[in-house]
C-alpha cells in the first residue's frame, strides 16, 4: 500500500454499521504505519462544493483508480486504518489529484 491508492476496507458508517468500502490512501502515519483514508461514495449528491472532489470515467486517472463508476472522494469522511485492516488495492489516483486532496484538507484544517 502506498499514499494515492484505492483500497477496499471495512469503515464504519455514520449509523455504526461496518461495510466495506473503496476509500483513497491520504498519508501513511508516523510510527505505527497506519494509513488516514478518505473515504469514496457513488452518493454524489453528499458532495461539499470546493472541498470533496468527483472522480468521473472523462478523468485521465479513472480507469486506474479501479472504481466502477462516477464516484466522490469524501474528505469529510475520514478514518485512521492499519495496514492489517485493509482488504487490497484496487487502484490509485492520479498524484496531481493525490496532492490536491491533501491541500485542499490541509488549508481546511488550518483555518482561523
Amino acid at each position: 500500500m502506498k499514499e494515492g491508492d484505492v483500497i477496499l476496507t471495512p469503515i464504519s458508517q455514520a449509523d455504526g454499521t461496518v461495510k466495506n468500502r473503496p476509500a483513497v490512501v491520504l498519508r501513511e502515519m508516523p510510527r505505527y504505519r497506519d494509513f488516514l483514508v478518505s473515504g469514496i461514495s457513488t452518493q454524489l449528491h453528499q458532495c461539499v462544493d470546493g472541498f470533496d472532489e468527483v472522480i468521473s470515467p472523462d478523468d485521465a486517472d479513472f480507469a486506474a483508480s479501479g472504481l466502477l463508476s462516477e464516484s466522490l472522494i469524501r474528505l469529510g469522511f475520514l478514518a485512521v486504518l492499519s495496514r492489517k485492516s485493509i482488504a487490497g488495492s484496487i487502484g490509485s489516483i492520479s498524484s496531481e489529484r493525490h496532492k490536491r486532496l491533501l491541500k485542499r484538507l490541509g488549508d481546511y484544517l488550518v483555518q482561523t
